[in-house]
């Protein structure tokens, strides 16, 4: 398990290369899932220049690592990481990757959906986007996991 928040921007398949280079899995790795966020420049009707992304360090490490430690009771994963940014991000800039090794599809697809949601749902990450107008908001309400 690997988990990082960083505050630069990164290259999200440079990053799963890297980690895959590294996994020990000898030929049991039959599925790899990933997931990839990045920022729109649109929200809840306006357009969007940037946002800054905030977290409770410590806080945000432990929750990510509860996620992932219920993922693995329920699927039988292999290795997981997740990078996430915080600070200021622009559009298209990737937020979040999250990639999931397993024996078959299925584990690694429904592993990999689960951190995704339950990090959205549950981790202590703040957004404030600031608007074309200038103007900053807070996000008050994550997007629905089926959008």
């Amino acid at each position: 398990m690997t988990i990082r928040i960083v505050e630069t921007v990164f290259d999200p398949f440079l990053e799963i290369q890297h980690f895959q280079t590294q996994l020990a899995l000898n030929g049991k790795c039959g599925a790899t899932s990933i997931f990839i966020g990045t920022m729109r420049d649109f929200n809840d009707g306006d357009d969007v220049r940037a946002m800054t992304l905030e977290h409770y360090d410590g806080m945000t490490q432990k929750q990510l690592a509860k996620i992932i430690a219920t993922a693995k009771e329920k699927w039988a994963i292999l290795d997981e990481l997740i990078i996430h940014r915080i600070g200021d991000i622009l559009p298209n800039e990737p937020i979040v990757v999250i990639s999931v090794w397993a024996m078959h599809r299925a584990e690694a697809f429904e592993a990999c959906r689960y951190i995704m949601e339950e990090l959205k749902s549950h981790a202590p990450f703040w957004k404030r986007e600031i608007l074309t107008s200038n103007e900053s908001r807070w996000v008050l309400k994550n997007t629905s996991g089926k959008n």
